[in-house]
């Protein structure tokens, strides 16, 4: 069985995501091409973000549940 990817990981993954689909959508010759790339850019960027609130959240849970 494997583990569970932490917030971390998933983070940089979309990061990645995000970059790759903004280098394939300058690339694409066609416009439907480019909309496409854009919006999975856009998408993976959105997750990313999504996955930084997560990260700082258990950041924020972790330093309430250690003793003073």
């Amino acid at each position: 069985m494997t583990e569970d990817p932490t917030t971390e990981e998933l983070r940089i993954d979309q990061l990645q995501r995000e970059k790759t689909e903004r280098e394939r959508a300058e690339r694409a010759a066609e416009a439907d091409d480019t909309d496409q790339h854009e919006a999975r850019a856009a998408k993976a960027g959105y997750l990313r973000e999504k996955l930084e609130e997560r990260a700082e959240a258990e950041r924020r849970a972790a330093a309430d549940d250690t003793p003073d």
